[in-house]
């Protein structure tokens, strides 16, 4: 015999031997335990549970001043006289006047060679403004800035065809 019919042969008789022991006995216990369990009574599947439909929260305070924040002061005379102030309608509006002013902060102050500014947040974004500039609806001109505050004077109705000026001061907030 060649070398190779004897490695052939001894592959055989191997297979064999290992296909001699897998006879059908040694599976019994576990064909049993299958039949035992495909024997058992079916369980009930509980219906799906109803599910309520969701109920949106809208949150109204969004646009109320934050309770962490220091309120605008608001300085009021005791007795305000009516004047003949009245607001320029001719004026062409700044962007600052489409927001209530009690939605700006002031954030900072900056100052160079050509002036001082206030630094304010509000309105979309922080913006520079200085003495002159108008904020808020209510015609309010920023009449003076320090480091701390800015201090504006607003045109507010007080009856029919007249006006007001109300002093109005924007804290530093320095949170």
């Amino acid at each position: 015999m060649s070398g190779y019919t004897k490695v052939s042969l001894v592959a055989l008789l191997s297979s064999a031997v290992l296909l001699a022991g897998c006879t059908s006995r040694e599976y019994e216990d576990l064909q049993s335990f299958m039949d035992e369990v495909r024997a058992r009574p079916k369980g009930n599947i509980p219906p799906i549970p109803i599910v309520k439909p969701y109920e949106a929260f809208t949150y109204s305070a969004s646009g109320l001043r934050s309770p962490f924040i220091a309120p605008i002061q608001v300085s009021e005379k005791k007795e305000q006289q009516e004047s003949s102030v009245k607001p320029d309608f001719n004026r062409p509006k700044q962007y600052l006047e489409n927001y209530g002013i009690e939605t700006f902060q002031m954030v900072g102050s900056i100052s160079n060679d050509d002036g001082f500014w206030a630094l304010v947040r509000g309105g979309g974004g922080v913006h520079r403004v200085k003495e002159g500039d108008y904020l808020g609806r209510n015609h309010g001109k920023i009449i003076s800035i320090t480091e701390t505050e800015i201090k504006v004077t607003e045109i507010v109705p007080s009856g029919k065809d007249k006006w007001v000026e109300r002093p109005r001061t924007i804290a530093l907030n320095e949170g």
